[in-house]
């Protein structure tokens, strides 16, 4: 009989260990796929509307462009109102970005302790204007299946103010559908919703929703005259071209 508990025992610890690195290989490839929808095209080109909302539910309309090649350059661009044209943030390979403030008239980078603030005023910073694969910035895990979402808890790679982002990810196309991001203490600070479009061969994040939770404030982007593959260059992710 003892020797029938044991037996049941080790294979339930073998099952257990074999769940378990199902799941974490699992979260990994759904990470991975996440990231292959959100960076597949060679190169994407758009308009941004960015509408500010405070806790009154006061609006403040921005305009910009973006562009993006590949998983590892962006450069985003307000161009109204007149007292935000110009202003810009180009995400470039290893960890590098700057910012241009035309009433300065020169670019400075953006060390990463400060990329977790803020971003010209809207709720999402820096680390979120970063273009950077998912894969490469935290380690997941896999947390439960909700309806048709994966639930992932993604922990920081290195230095970070967050202490995790929990995220949930459609188990069909693979987009994400919504963050939520936690600080040093474990406190939910900020939460976003994704709403995606198939727009030709590619999946559009057509309105990202940013709200930050302790000041009850949100900013959305919408996304409009979304154009893929058009054959950007890394002449156009320059420090010349931010300033220009």
């Amino acid at each position: 009989m003892k020797n029938k508990i044991k037996l049941g025992l080790l294979i339930a610890l073998i099952a257990s260990g074999s769940m378990f690195s199902a799941n974490a290989q699992d979260a990994n490839d759904i990470l991975k796929k996440m990231d292959a929808v959100m960076y597949s095209p060679k190169d994407m080109t758009g308009k941004n509307k960015i509408i500010l909302i405070d806790k009154t539910g006061k609006e403040e309309v921005r305009e910009a462009t973006i562009q993006q090649k590949g998983n590892n350059k962006r450069m985003f661009r307000f161009t109204s109102p007149s007292s935000q044209a110009g202003i810009a943030v180009l995400s470039l390979p290893d960890d590098v970005m700057y910012l241009y403030l035309p009433a300065f008239g020169k670019e400075r980078r953006i060390a990463t302790s400060a990329k977790n603030q803020n971003f010209a005023g809207t709720d999402f910073s820096y680390d979120d204007m970063e273009s950077k694969p998912f894969a490469e910035k935290y380690t997941p895990k896999f947390v439960k299946v909700e309806g048709d979402v994966f639930v992932l808890e993604l922990t920081p790679i290195g230095k970070s103010e967050y202490s995790k982002v929990i995220v949930g990810v459609n188990k069909t196309n693979y987009y994400p559908v919504s963050t939520e991001i936690y600080d040093k203490g474990n406190n939910k600070i900020k939460q976003a919703k994704y709403t995606f479009k198939k727009v030709g061969n590619y999946w559009n994040a057509e309105e990202i929703e940013m709200t930050d939770l302790k000041k009850n404030h949100k900013t959305k982007m919408q996304m409009s005259e979304i154009k893929y593959d058009s054959g950007l260059s890394d002449d156009d992710f320059t420090v010349r071209k931010l300033k220009q």
